[in-house]
This record gives structure tokens, C-alpha cells and sequence, in this order.
């Protein structure tokens, strides 16, 4: 096995070393810029020697214009396949089994079944996104996106871009304006202030396993407002902890969110949880985006569990929206703060579909 080199670099060295020089020879002044960027554990930075079993190794997008991919994109595929070098810093550029959903280096002794997609710019953002990239989106594009999708189509790299097309699109789409920003905090501190008794009442009815769960719960959705407060898109499951431990502003609310997860009874739970989410509550604060909250703990009405009542920062910036339409719509959010299936949210269509029927019934 050769040495570990981190995806990005590994895709660089292989569009530098391998794939630029052919098509200077081959198409001398072809307009394209390439990248690394969609699904891969690489893109997001999270790559480790475990990620070479599948779906990783030499890898490129090339982004020609729509006349370009009609013209000549299965004639620059076709030349990457005959003519490509089998390695590139000792892995192998070519992928098998031929159109598996998984697919694997191997060693090949004909053509190489590269992993060199030959795209173009807005039907590749349409198809990851449910709209084209190159438009401004609209609020309800925004809503429908997945942030694990906007996570892929913002990060990565980029090796070269001759149109600008691609940077532009992915600056575009690397935050979201300041209503849409302001919508989806209010509903991820909806959706704390919606659970955030249930630790106490439910140690408290004798269900200690639902008090841990619960807390469990609650340490990810502080997680994810951590990461929307730190302007990241928030990724699925397996690379939430890695990317919120990247936020160097959450590090107190990441020793908070260990205790109460570590603690043995409910009341030492609770008064963790109550730590994250004074910590939140203040770097909420420090923004700007709405009007300050007096960010201390308080008991859940005359009940005697500790919260900090999230619901007063979402109401506080839901009245800072300008946007009608926003600042109209009920605290559903953005479609996986509602939506937890993976077969909804890696496709669009399924992503739009319910996001628009969510808003409808709101």
C-alpha cells in the first residue's frame, strides 16, 4: 500500500502530473476548470487511510461549458482512459467494478476506468442541488438544499478554473444571506427549546436510559447550531462531531456537551446541558444578527428542571427577518433540521418535494 497523502493533494498531483498535460496536447486551449468537490470523505478534509477502501483515490470533476461537453466530453473521457498513467504517487487511477455504486482502486493492464467526471457547471450543481448554482437561489432553494450537499459543493479544492464559472458559483453558495441564516437558527434553537425539559422529567418519571437518549438528543442539535453559528454547514452524522470540533468558538460547549453525556444522574446532566447552552446563547450574542438575550438558565416554568429557554432566541431572531416570506413561515426549517432519511436527502427531487410541502401546511 503506498503512503497515506491526503485526497485533495492526491487529486491535485493527478490533475497537474496526469490529466493537464494530456489535454494541452490534445486540446490545446480547452476552456475547463477542475476540481475535487461533491461526495468523498476528502472533500469535507476528513480522509484517513481507512477511506482508500472505497470510493477514493485519483479523482477529478472537469467542468467544460454545455457546447464543450457535447462536442468533445466523451472524446476527453475516452483520451483519459487510453492514455492516463496507472499510478499517480503510487495509486492506481483506474476504479473497478465497471458502473458499481462502490467502487475501488485496482490494477488494470488495458484502458483505465478512471474516475474523471466530464460535466458541466450548471447541470452538476442542478444535479446535486435541485437548482442550478449559477442563479442566485432563492429562499426556498436554500431551505431545500441539505447542508451535508451545500457542505460538498463549497468544499474541496479547486485546481483550476479558466471560465470562473465554478469559484463564482461556489462563492455564491458559501453562506447563506442573513435571513435565510437568522430562519434557520431560530429553528435549530426551536428545536432545543422543543426537548429541552425532557432530561429532567423524564430521570424524574424514573426513565433514566431516556434522560441519557435525550440528552443525547439535545448534545446534536447544539452540535449543529454550533456549526450554523460558526457559518458551517453542518455534514450528516458520521463527520458532525469531526467538523464541530474544528470550531475553535465551540470548544467550551464541547467539554459542557462531554460532561453531560459522561454524568451519571440527571442533575449534573442538566446543569452540563445548561453550560452549552449559555455558551451558545452568548456567542449568539456576539453576532449581531438579532437583539441580545440574557443567556442564563432558568427553571422550565414552575417546574424544577434547569433550561435556558431557547425559545427566546429564536423569537428574537425571527424578529430581525426582513424577508416576508420567512419571517411568515412557521419554525419548520431548513429540510434536514425535519427530515432525517438519507434516501430524502441525497435526492433533491424527494429534498424539494417535502420542503415544499412542509411550508405549504405551515
Amino acid at each position: 500500500m503506498p503512503e497515506f497523502v491526503p485526497g485533495l493533494e492526491l487529486c491535485r498531483v493527478f490533475y497537474v502530473e496526469a490529466v493537464r498535460p494530456l489535454l494541452d496536447e490534445a486540446f490545446p486551449g480547452l476552456a475547463h476548470a477542475a476540481a475535487r468537490v461533491g461526495a468523498g470523505s476528502e472533500v469535507l478534509g476528513f480522509d484517513t487511510a481507512r477511506s482508500t477502501d472505497h470510493d477514493w483515490g485519483p479523482r477529478l470533476e472537469l467542468f467544460l461549458s454545455p457546447a464543450d461537453v457535447a462536442r468533445c466530453g466523451a472524446d476527453v473521457s475516452e483520451l483519459l482512459a487510453r492514455r492516463l498513467p496507472k499510478r499517480v504517487l503510487g495509486w492506481s487511477t483506474h476504479f473497478a467494478p465497471p458502473d458499481a455504486r462502490v467502487r475501488v482502486m485496482a490494477d488494470t493492464h488495458g484502458p483505465v476506468a478512471h474516475q474523471v467526471v466530464v460535466t458541466e457547471v450548471g447541470g452538476w450543481s442542478a444535479g446535486l442541488l435541485g437548482f442550478d448554482g449559477r442563479a442566485q437561489p432563492s429562499a426556498r432553494d436554500w431551505l431545500a438544499a441539505p447542508t451535508q450537499i451545500l457542505a460538498e459543493v463549497t468544499g474541496g479544492a479547486v485546481y483550476h478554473d479558466g471560465p470562473g464559472e465554478l469559484t463564482a458559483l461556489r462563492r455564491r453558495l458559501a453562506w447563506y444571506p442573513d435571513d435565510v441564516w437568522r430562519y434557520v437558527l431560530a429553528c435549530q434553537w426551536t428545536r432545543i427549546a422543543q426537548e429541552e425539559a425532557f432530561v429532567g422529567r423524564s430521570a424524574q418519571a424514573g426513565d433514566e436510559l431516556g434522560s441519557r437518549v435525550n440528552a443525547a438528543r439535545l448534545a446534536r442539535e447544539v452540535m449543529r447550531l454550533c456549526l450554523l453559528l460558526a457559518r458551517r454547514y453542518p455534514p450528516y452524522g458520521k463527520w458532525l462531531g469531526r467538523a464541530f470540533g474544528q470550531v475553535p468558538q465551540a470548544a467550551g460547549v464541547a467539554a459542557a456537551l462531554r460532561a453531560a453525556l459522561a454524568a451519571d444522574e440527571p442533575g449534573p446532566r442538566q446543569d452540563a446541558l445548561c453550560d452549552a447552552y449559555e455558551a451558545a446563547g452568548g456567542w449568539q450574542n456576539t453576532l449581531g444578527l438579532a437583539e441580545v438575550v440574557d443567556a442564563r438558565r432558568r427553571p422550565f416554568h414552575d417546574r424544577p428542571f434547569p433550561v435556558i429557554g431557547a425559545d427566546r432566541f429564536a423569537a428574537a431572531l425571527t424578529a430581525r427577518i426582513a424577508d416576508p416570506w420567512l419571517a411568515g413561515l412557521t419554525p419548520v426549517g431548513a429540510v434536514d433540521q425535519f427530515v432525517d432519511s438519507t434516501d430524502v436527502l441525497c435526492r433533491p427531487a424527494a429534498a424539494r418535494a417535502v420542503t415544499a410541502a412542509a411550508y405549504e401546511v405551515s
